[in-house]
């Protein structure tokens, strides 16, 4: 036993285990951390992607909903329908109307009882038009339209982990149902009523399809679905059952049907649909009355990824173990031109410890470093009485230089520490920075998606978007200054890489315009706001800069009032130049925070904010000339004040 532990201390077994610990332990460890991780990484960013694949479905059913209203209520303002009411050739007319919108029906509903029981009538009826999607039952909709609840019908099919059931075919169908405000001819109130059938709707659904999971946005092998719910039932699908079946009729897993319907969550992970696992997305659908009625879905196959990252795992793990053998026998060859002449070494160490004083390694000249070091430890034997006096000396000494040194090394530790301050403020700058770049371009994708949309809408709707010129070209001035934003961003994270253009601007105009774009934000919390714009001189400023002051500022005010209050907004003219006034009657600063609330990353916010707002809002300020000051009382409100140099 002794001999085994004796074994174990000696200089060859631990130069073999230093040798061959880093290639058989250490790196297979870090090897399958790594691959965890990797693993873990990958599956986030499928989970990611479906995320994204659904908000895109889910932004086209929204409007296409929003779409199906406008034409419905363009058709019930239309100077061709009063005609026809005049006429008695309204259901021609209607019937035309219906083939050219592509409606699977088209009607005139009148004020009564029965009509209001629908809310998207009911509001129509009220002089408001809506659109929503509604669920009928057969009666209904062959009262829509004769043949529409034959259309509907969908036997169902056993599907694999679906809930029980006793249903044997879906009667019921999805549509999309708009009202829009109509007055007849003898001056009553009716509403103009159009809609599509979504069961069996396979263009709808291969539209979805195709607009998310474009050419090449897969791996080869993995393929994109989508999918439309009635309850849990496939009513509109491009999932197969087999090559050219779909699979209608198919139900969602019971685990799903859970999550989605029952507690109207979204379900992100991968689940079984049909006959294949997918990572999949779902969504609840909301009819008019508020109710979860279907699903939206969306998802590709799981297999080709999972083959990938097998793949990837058998490649690496054979390359290492290849490594490992070819690397191992050097490894041991090399340990033993080190582990001999230890030993060497060793052997002279236990005889001078027995006593023998005259030992010595006696090493050849020639012998490498390894005998460098046994002929320095000779002479180390030589000198080790020598040195043994030489250190009672020292003693007495070194106290003192101890302490002289314990000083020194305070003071180096205090600059220390201040010098750490500085560079941690600096590494998060520059960290902020990289991931500010990173965020302001990736808000450029989908700036350009809406961008794109839009003219697809102006192209789609043709003259009739002239009725809607304004909000679009409302929607250009926002994307326009999202653009700007994401530039102001960018010049955050590198400004020695941009530079802008100033421009006399009023302050009044700009003023004006951040009511609007901030209206939404104060009336949702409850707060009444007055604007006072006094102001006739102009300032030499960039207006999206100004913008982006005055939103903050405005921001900042409705968050410092949850419970609602009074916000009130003036514009004066000054000596010198203009005065923005922004006061609520909210919660109010500390005069321990007033003194930081301009610092960089400092936020009383705490998850909602970053701390950039104000610093940044004071850098565009004084970089004109101007200047923001905060008077502040505590549960009475604030007042910020920005001036700014009038601009020649």
């Amino acid at each position: 036993m002794s001999r085994a532990l004796d074994l174990l201390r000696s200089v060859r077994v631990r130069l073999l285990v230093i040798a061959l610990l880093p290639m058989l332990v250490l790196l297979p460890v870090l090897l399958g951390s790594t691959l965890w991780r990797w693993e873990g990484k990958v599956d986030d960013l499928l989970v990611n992607k479906v995320n994204g694949d659904l908000i895109i479905a889910d932004q086209y059913l929204a409007r296409l909903i929003e779409m199906s209203g406008e034409r419905i209520d363009a058709v019930a303002r239309s100077v061709d329908l009063e005609k026809a009411l005049t006429s008695k050739t309204q259901a021609a007319f209607l019937d035309q109307e219906r083939l050219r919108l592509g409606l699977d029906f088209l009607r005139i509903a009148t004020d009564t009882p029965a009509q209001r029981r629908l809310p998207v009538i009911a509001s129509a009826l009220d002089g408001q038009w809506h659109s929503a999607v509604d669920v009928l039952d057969s009666s209904e909709l062959d009262a829509l339209s004769s043949g529409l609840a034959a259309r509907a019908e969908i036997p169902l099919m056993p599907t694999r982990a679906a809930a029980p059931t006793d249903r044997t075919q879906e009667t019921r169908g999805m549509i999309i149902q708009s009202a829009a405000p109509l007055a007849l001819p003898d001056g009553t109130r009716a509403a103009l009523v159009g809609g599509v059938l979504l069961n069996r709707n396979l263009e709808f659904i291969d539209t979805i399809n195709a607009l998310v999971y474009r050419e090449q946005s897969l791996p080869e092998g993995s393929q994109g679905t989508a999918t439309l719910f009635l309850d849990d039932v496939r009513i509109s699908t491009n999932v197969r059952l087999f090559e050219n079946q779909r699979a209608l009729g198919t139900r969602v897993s019971a685990e799903v049907r859970a999550l989605v319907l029952d507690k109207g969550q979204t379900w992100l992970d991968r689940a079984f649909v049909v006959d294949d696992w997918y990572i999949s997305a779902y969504e609840p659908i909301v009819d008019s009355f508020g109710n979860r009625v279907g699903m939206l879905y969306v998802g590709f196959l799981e297999t080709p990824f999972r083959q990938a990252k097998t793949t990837s795992i058998i490649l690496l793990v054979a390359a290492f173990i290849l490594i490992a053998l070819l690397s191992v026998p050097l490894f041991l060859r090399w340990a033993s031109h080190i582990f001999r002449p230890l030993e060497g070494m060793t052997k002279t160490i236990a005889r001078v410890e027995a006593g023998d004083m005259t030992a010595r390694n006696n090493p050849p000249k020639d012998g490498g470093e390894i005998a460098q070091v046994a002929g320095h430890f000779d002479d180390l034997l030589d000198q080790l009485q020598e040195r043994d006096r030489e250190l009672r000396d020292w003693a007495k000494s070194l106290e003192t230089k101890v302490e002289d040194r314990t000083r020194d090394l305070r003071q180096a530790n205090h600059r220390l520490e201040r010098t750490t301050e500085r560079l941690i403020m600096s590494e998060k700058l520059a960290a902020v920075g990289e991931i500010t770049a990173s965020v302001a371009h990736e808000i450029n994708n989908p700036v350009a998606v809406i961008q794109g949309n839009l003219d697809l809408a102006r192209s789609t709707l043709g003259d009739k978007a002239n009725e809607v010129d304004y909000e679009f070209r409302l929607i250009d001035d926002q994307l326009y200054r999202i653009g700007v934003i994401v530039s102001k961003l960018l010049q955050f994270a590198r400004p020695e890489e941009y530079s802008g253009s100033e421009n006399l601007i009023n302050p009044s105009e700009v003023v004006q315009d951040c009511i609007v774009l901030t209206q939404h934000q104060i009336t949702s919390a409850g707060i009444t706001s007055t604007l006072s714009a006094d102001s006739a001189l102009q300032v030499k400023m960039s207006r999206t800069e100004l913008q982006q002051v005055v939103v903050n500022l405005i921001l900042n005010a409705v968050h410092a009032m949850p419970a609602g209050g009074k916000l009130s907004i003036a514009t004066r003219d000054c000596a010198g130049g203009v005065m923005i006034c922004v006061t609520d009657t909210g919660t109010g600063i500390a005069p321990d925070i007033r003194r930081r609330i301009f610092d960089p990353f400092y936020t009383t916010k705490q998850a909602q904010g970053t701390g950039l707002g104000l610093s940044i809002s004071q850098q565009l300020v004084s970089r004109i000339g101007g200047r923001i000051a905060v008077e502040s009382t505590l549960g009475q409100g604030s007042t910020f004040t920005v001036f700014l140099p009038v601009g020649k």
